[in-house]
């Protein structure tokens, strides 16, 4: 054989190695993470989720990889966005909020399903048990519901004299245990309640408009995917009619929301995330207790209550996470 041939041939085989080498490289486990909001609807609990992955060895884009599939708060779109991660066969679905957590049982009994839902997953018929799910699903019960009587309670403190509460629940979900939870805590406390509700842009409008109209000592909002996404407009129309409001996260305080209580949503993703990649190391969502939030956090924006003319009581910003001036 020539010189010029033989090394044309070493050549052409030297390139073909790295070609090889990677064909036989194993592909990436891969995550699929189903949310009914859009990607920039809480990066929190992304960077969270993300967090809890790493905890457990895993990277995006280095050793595991994550299919998003986002409902932009269209939650009829959830099924069909579940059964696509399905035939994608991801290792594991990654769900948030009660609809995407539904839509995902629905679509599978066989892929493992990590949930971070505000209701008790197990009146939900999510799982059989807190301590044995019992079958392909378990995660983290954020417990937002559960939290309503103590919002309540807190508002109370902050606006003396209140008699009349008004409350914003959605439709499905949680909204219902929000509006029961509610009335029993309102009943017990001795308050009037008006429970309204809203699951549009245009629906969220007339809401204030009859609050406008009915005037409630303290309005709140309960939580959700959707109040979440509109909480810019929340928060103004509050603002706007004056109206002495509590919301679920701290998102809405941020902005100018009067008061905030619930779990973190961060640390509460960030052990979703650390139960995916369990599973992905071989472990079984069945084995796997739920987990409940165990971080609360109160945020009161005072700027927001001078402008109410409230004052914060001093034992209430002595116990708040966090006070936004």
């Amino acid at each position: 054989m020539k010189r010029r041939q033989f090394i044309t041939l070493l050549g052409g085989a030297a390139a073909a190695w790295p070609l090889a080498a990677r064909a036989q490289q194993p592909a990436l486990p891969v995550i699929g993470f189903l949310d009914p909001t859009a990607p920039d609807g809480d990066p929190k609990s992304l960077r969270g989720f993300r967090q809890g992955l790493k905890d457990t060895g895993f990277v995006e884009g280095e050793n595991v990889a994550i299919v998003y599939r986002w409902a932009d708060n269209q939650l009829d779109r959830l099924p069909e966005l579940a059964a696509d991660l399905v035939r994608r066969r991801v290792g594991v679905i990654a769900t948030s909020g009660n609809p995407a957590t539904n839509a995902a049982k629905a679509a599978t009994t066989k892929v493992p399903v990590v949930f971070v839902v505000g209701d008790d997953p197990v009146k939900q018929g999510l799982v059989a048990s807190f301590a044995r799910p019992g079958s392909n699903l378990t995660g983290i019960n954020f417990v937002t519901a559960e939290l309503t009587a103590k919002r309540l309670e807190l508002m109370r403190e902050l606006v003396p004299g209140t008699k009349r509460v008004a409350v914003l629940a959605g439709i499905g979900g949680n909204a219902e245990t929000v509006a029961k939870d509610a009335e029993a805590a309102a009943i017990a406390m001795g308050l009037q309640i008006q429970v309204l509700r809203a699951n549009t842009s245009r629906e969220i409008d007339a809401v204030f408009e009859t609050l406008a109209r009915e005037r409630p000592d303290i309005f709140l909002v309960g939580g959700g995917p959707f109040y979440s996404s509109r909480r810019a407009q929340l928060v103004q129309l509050a603002a706007y009619h004056r109206v002495p409001a509590t919301f679920s996260g701290r998102e809405f305080a941020e902005i100018g929301g009067l008061t905030s209580y619930r779990g973190n949503t961060t640390d509460a993703f960030r052990q979703a995330g650390i139960y995916a990649g369990r599973i992905l190391k071989g472990e079984k969502p069945a084995d796997l207790p739920v987990v409940q939030a165990s971080k609360f956090e109160l945020v009161i924006n005072a700027s927001t209550a001078r402008m109410l003319g409230l004052t914060v009581p001093p034992n209430m910003l002595a116990t708040a996470d966090e006070v936004i001036e």
